[in-house]
């Protein structure tokens, strides 16, 4: 699979909970609606967090992966 195109990037390695889940609520609020944004955490317990997040706030969840340590979503900002 291709990797998705995105506008922003919010890197949150070596940040443990809740902290990542923080960074990204302040990151979403600087986007634009439509916008894409690509978290990269190192965070085990960002995949139950940030599912959360984005179904609480109704924005999608595009796409979530793992490889090797590292945990990446791409989340798009609605109104």
């Amino acid at each position: 699979m291709s990797e998705l195109t995105y506008t922003h990037e919010l890197d949150t390695s070596g940040l443990m909970c809740p902290e990542p889940v923080m960074m990204l609520h302040g990151k979403v609020k600087e986007m634009a609606e439509g916008d894409v944004l690509k978290v990269i955490a190192t965070d085990p317990s960002t995949t139950r967090d940030i599912p959360k997040f984005c179904q609480f706030l109704g924005f999608p969840l595009l796409e979530q992966k793992e490889e090797d340590d590292l945990f990446f979503y791409y989340i798009q900002k609605t109104a």
